[in-house]
């Protein structure tokens, strides 16, 4: 009994982490927080989040679902030092540092009137810089992308990929404890970077009753895509770690035999698609068409993925991505690569189909495979829902989370 009541204690919980929806809801990060901090509230804990601002600010509150939300931006000398960086091609090295400095004073401003069981924080952007040196409060580091492991991708310099590669694993080094949302990159920052363990895995999750009450708009109507045409859809950032250089050879083999549609949802942050795709795919003569979306809200995307037939992230690089999380939650037929954590998501022939990173034929003979057979389709969509429900929901998470957590602060 007086273990059962020691596990029933609220945790006082503060989850440190740039990015946070809406106002800098950028990617997997900011997604893994705020389904994190909703279901640690629902759970009957005391959660806040400190998360950063698109301009320097004062520390600001707001709510929503039970977790009190602060935002702040650092000013002052160090700051405008740090913008020289990006003057040097140090642009990532300065966004850490600018996080760093910012989560750390605006932390010293909540611990005037808050004190924590525990922090978790993210490796990637540096944010437990100064905190797991400085801080005496038990903490987690969540790591996601390292920069070590995944700059190569990018168009960036050999001294930023190096500098910031080095801030964030200074982040690291005396956090109390350390977690991964896939077997995969735990694997990775232990063998690569040096990181001792153990390193407990807990895979993202997501509100399975939040996602099946979003918008189901008609997408389709409004591109003039007709009903029976099938849908292949891919949705992420248009970069090459996500795998659209991939893509720009498959969609002509695809379309030369389908009538299909393949819609694009991301933002073109390099400038690939418009450079390299558009004028590719415009010179050749194809059955099906194309449609380029632009980075669109949360709710357009759900409508897309209830609405789609196919969808497909032919990654270079993935530890648990959210938009196959999605995918699956929407019950739909996936085209995986076997990239980083992906074949622990995806179960070829199982839950969706699986084809070597980066192999266009491959991948190209998948997204075939299942516009010509809709049996097939549907099979494999109900059982990635159904391994989500199993595996994925943000209560699961939620409540591993919590086992590490009192593990990490010795409640």
């Amino acid at each position: 009994m007086l273990y059962g009541s020691l596990l029933d204690i609220p945790v006082k919980i503060a989850l440190l982490s740039f990015e946070y929806p809406p106002e800098t809801g950028f990617g997997g990060i900011g997604t893994y927080t705020w389904y994190q901090a909703r279901s640690l509230a629902r759970l009957g804990h005391e959660v806040h989040v400190l998360a950063g601002a698109t301009e320097e600010t004062a520390l600001r509150r707001s709510e929503h679902d039970g977790v009190a939300v602060f935002r702040f931006r650092a000013g002052g000398w160090w700051m405008r030092r740090f913008k020289q960086l990006g003057a040097r091609d140090l642009r990532w090295s300065q966004n850490r540092l600018e996080n760093a400095l910012s989560m750390w004073r605006g932390l010293g401003q909540l611990l005037e009137q808050h004190r924590y069981d525990v922090l978790e924080m993210p490796e990637c952007g540096a944010e437990g810089l100064l905190v797991t040196r400085r801080c005496p409060i038990p903490s987690v580091v969540r790591f996601h992308s390292p920069a070590q492991l995944i700059m190569g991708t990018y168009d960036v310099t050999r001294n930023d990929h190096r500098l910031c590669g080095w801030i964030e694993r200074l982040a690291l080094g005396k956090a109390t404890g350390y977690s991964s949302c896939s077997a995969f990159l735990a694997r990775e920052v232990e063998s690569k970077m040096g990181v001792r363990p153990p390193i407990t895995v807990i895979p993202n999750g997501l509100d399975l009753g939040l996602f099946d009450a979003g918008a189901r708009d008609d997408q389709r109507t409004r591109l003039g895509i007709p009903r029976e045409t099938p849908v292949v859809l891919f949705s992420g950032r248009l970069e090459p770690r996500k795998g659209i250089q991939v893509m720009k050879d498959v969609v002509p083999r695809v379309l030369a035999r389908h009538q299909a549609a393949f819609v694009f949802a991301g933002q073109d942050l390099f400038g690939y698609a418009e450079r390299e795709m558009r004028p590719r795919l415009e010179a050749q003569r194809l059955r099906g068409s194309y449609h380029f979306l632009g980075r669109i809200g949360l709710s357009e995307v759900r409508s897309w993925l209830l609405q789609a037939d196919v969808f497909v992230i032919p990654s270079l690089w993935e530890n648990c991505p959210y938009s196959c999380l999605e995918a699956m939650a929407a019950g739909r037929a996936i085209v995986s690569s076997d990239a980083g954590g992906m074949p622990e998501l995806i179960e070829d022939g199982v839950n969706g189909l699986v084809a070597p990173t980066g192999d266009v034929a491959a991948t190209a003979s998948c997204i075939e495979r299942l516009l010509a057979d809709r049996g097939l389709r549907e099979r494999l969509g109900r059982a990635a829902r159904q391994r989500v429900e199993q595996r994925y929901t943000d209560e699961i998470v939620g409540r591993q989370s919590l086992d590490l957590y009192r593990r990490v602060a010795g409640i």
